[in-house]
């Protein structure tokens, strides 16, 4: 791996960094998650939690509610995935970043994928996810602010 030179972010910043950008496009107002697909220190597919291409965005509609979660949007990690699919772009042996840890259902969606590993920045009420993705093999790494960047756990 290469040495980062002084002032330089390292790579693990630079895609986490993105992916809170990605955030900030998202529609939702209940939760902004921005999503950084990466393979060989390359981006391959990003994503935010909004809803479907053509249809009603919350921030201008509201919330569609059931049991407790918007239903109207896609979340990032699945856009991600989806780019790809769109792009004809594999999945296999990628690292997810993601502003927060997947819910269970994008992280069967990631499973399935054959995504590699996935580093966040925030816990997610969901006990299920973890166990999923362990299952399949997928590394879980969560990042912590200190200093000018993060430090991986």
């Amino acid at each position: 791996m290469m040495e980062e030179r002084e002032g330089r972010p390292g790579w693990h910043d630079y895609f986490l960094e993105m992916a809170k950008l990605a955030a900030t496009r998202s529609t939702c107002p209940r939760r902004h998650v921005g999503a950084v697909l990466v393979r060989d220190h390359r981006v391959i597919a990003t994503g935010y939690n909004g809803s479907v291409r053509g249809d009603d965005h919350c921030d201008d509609v509201g919330c569609m509610m059931v049991d407790g979660h918007c239903r109207r949007t896609l979340h990032a990690e699945l856009n991600a995935l989806l780019q790809c699919a769109i792009t004809g772009v594999s999945s296999v042996d990628t690292t997810m970043y993601c502003t927060d840890f997947p819910c269970v259902d994008c992280a069967k969606s990631m499973a399935q994928a054959r995504v590699q590993q996935v580093i966040y920045l925030a816990e997610y009420p969901d006990d299920n996810s973890a166990q999923v993705l362990r299952k399949a093999g997928v590394k879980l790494l969560r990042a912590h602010p200190a200093g000018s960047g993060y430090v991986l756990e």
